[in-house]
């Protein structure tokens, strides 16, 4: 999929290193001029994707601190880092939160501007006179990608005064909208999944790769009746999504590689990454390897920032026998007098172990942004969760051990798991989604979901209020709604 960027609210407008879209000078965006056809309209739904990496490589699925996958670490037991940057980065471990800490209201500010833009795109794009089917899809897709990220911001921040009425964007004096009640916020994000679901095609290859298909509206909407605890809507999600087809790649490594570019039977929805896009590139290597990593497979190529680590207590929760350790290591390969030298980094003071998740990029366009595609969801998660969910409403189960059994055994090549209760398949599937998932931003919902997430910063000697479960709004949404949208309990 070619991917452009829609600079919402802010200066100029449809512009993107792919050819197939154009630039328009803001002042020509209106309903008058633009969509009018539909190739305007595939322009606009293929900006609307830059959403998923928030306008920029550095956020959404990226790697900087801003980013959903980095703060999915950073806030909890997964990553801890080596840089400083006036103390922003141990006050994500710290769990310490204000509105002003931009790397946590960034969501919102972005996130609500892509969500106003697709309401109104959505009424744009149905009266554009264009082929029926290509239309209905358009808007499926749009109204998947505007679930997706009401759903972000959900979880982020709990139910946000998101605009899903056309008139009250073309209405300038229009006051500020108050924050709806959680139930209604549910409400919205299951209508537009449900509603997208109900046309997309079961998956995209080829060309499409990339784009929102019923797989991945229904692992969003599976995630988040996880959170929600509504075990049997997620086991049904779970059910659906097997049905498709997917199934697990056999080599774990091979979903975060060169291997995975034109996509494979286990990722279900990825960012296609393009090493010299502003929006798309994959930031993943600089920020989380070594200064002195040197990579045997590609012969270098990289220039690493160094930042990112797993603790060693975290570390340390792994089987020294699992396979998926050849990708998170205590030693890493460095360029000493022409030679390869593996560092030990544990013996050599490093806080933690290397997250050596995704591969080098073989064409070596860029040392710092590689073409390897960002997973945003992938059918081992899915897997997971569907056994978790199943043990929470009949206890461990033949098909929950099958679902927790395949990804252990096909993925960290370690014996499956026997004769476990019903607390300690909990604990198994747990561990489990540590093991098979860090790095990929699902580990702060995770610990939120078990009622780990605040327990786990106060074993580490912090002080965090309970609050922290949510993040707080940015402080400019509430002074300029003149008290209409409240804050989150806990800031001020």
């Amino acid at each position: 999929m070619k991917y452009g960027v829609l600079l919402l609210a802010l200066s100029p407008v449809f512009t993107s290193c792919e050819k197939n879209l154009t630039y328009v000078n803001q002042q020509e965006l209106n309903p008058e001029n633009f969509p009018k056809t539909e190739s305007d309209a595939v322009a606009a739904l293929n900006a609307m994707y830059s959403g998923i990496m928030q306008g920029s490589s550095w956020s959404g699925y990226g790697a900087a601190q801003q980013s959903i996958t980095t703060q999915a670490s950073q806030t909890t037991d997964e990553a801890i880092c080596n840089w400083d940057d006036a103390g922003r980065w141990k006050k994500l471990n710290m769990l310490n939160f204000d509105p002003d800490f931009t790397s946590l209201t960034q969501h919102y500010s972005d996130l609500m501007r892509y969500v106003s833009r697709i309401t109104g795109l959505i009424p744009q794009i149905e009266a554009i006179d264009m082929n029926e089917d290509k239309k209905k899809q358009s808007v499926a897709e749009l109204k998947a990608l505007r679930g997706f990220f009401m759903q972000i911001m959900y979880l982020y921040y709990g139910p946000v005064p998101v605009v899903l009425d056309p008139a009250i964007l073309n209405t300038p004096e229009s006051a500020a909208q108050p924050r709806p009640t959680k139930e209604a916020m549910i409400g919205y994000i299951e209508k537009d999944f449900k509603e997208a679901i109900a046309v997309l095609p079961d998956k995209f290859t080829g060309k499409d790769l990339g784009r929102f298909s019923k797989a991945a509206a229904l692992t969003a909407l599976m995630k988040l009746y996880m959170q929600e605890k509504r075990w049997a809507d997620a086991i049904e999600m779970g059910k659906q999504i097997k049905a498709i087809g997917f199934s697990l790649t056999p080599k774990y490594e091979d979903n975060f590689n060169i291997n995975a570019k034109g996509g494979n039977n286990e990722i279900i929805l990825p960012v296609v990454a393009n090493a010299t896009s502003s929006t798309t590139a994959n930031g993943y290597r600089p920020h989380y390897l070594p200064t002195d990593y040197y990579d045997v497979t590609v012969g270098g190529g990289d220039a690493p920032w160094g930042g990112y680590r797993m603790p060693w207590k975290t570390y340390d929760k792994f089987d020294q026998a699992d396979y998926r350790l050849k990708l998170l290591l205590q030693k890493y390969p460095t360029m000493k007098d022409g030679k390869i030298v593996y560092r030990d980094a544990r013996a050599g003071g490093d806080i933690g172990a290397v997250m050596d998740k995704y591969g080098p990029d073989p064409a070596k366009v860029s040392s710092t942004s590689t073409s390897i595609n960002m997973v945003v969801f992938r059918y081992a998660d899915v897997a997971l969760l569907h056994a978790e969910a199943l043990n929470e409403v009949n206890g461990p189960t033949a098909e929950a051990y099958a679902l927790l059994n395949e990804v252990r055994t096909v993925h960290g090549k370690l014996a499956p798991h026997a004769g476990l209760t019903k607390d300690t398949f909990r604990k198994a599937v747990q561990d489990e989604r540590l093991f098979e998932l860090w790095a990929e931003g699902v580990r702060r919902d995770d610990l939120i979901r078990w009622g780990q997430y605040v327990q786990r910063a106060k074993d580490d000697g912090y002080t965090p209020g309970d609050h922290v479960v949510l993040y707080p709004l940015p402080r400019a949404a509430v002074n300029q709604s003149n008290g209409v949208i409240k804050q989150n309990p806990g800031y001020n």
